[in-house]
């Protein structure tokens, strides 16, 4: 039964400390900071890394090529409607 405590004590712990964001862990770090400059070039370098992290990734060259196709099928299919429109053999 100890060994059960234990195994679940051992898992929230792991699970408390995983949970805990690096951002936070950092915005504390710089509040202890002392120096006014040097605190403020922290807050700005902790801004820069989420900028960073926020950003959307590239485009992938997949993602570009089925965007590419769908946009040629809509033009295909505009091209096919107006086709249809002409009178054949009036």
């Amino acid at each position: 039964m100890d060994s059960i405590l234990v195994k679940f004590t051992l898992a929230a712990l792991t699970a408390l400390a995983l949970s805990a964001s690096p951002a936070s862990a950092l915005e504390q770090n710089c509040r202890f900071i002392q120096a006014k400059p040097d605190r403020e070039a922290c807050y700005k370098r902790q801004e820069e890394e989420l900028a960073a992290k926020r950003k959307p990734a590239a485009p992938t060259e997949e993602s570009t090529t089925l965007e590419t196709m769908r946009q040629m099928r809509q033009d295909d299919d505009a091209v096919y409607r107006s086709i249809n429109n002409i009178c054949r053999g009036c």
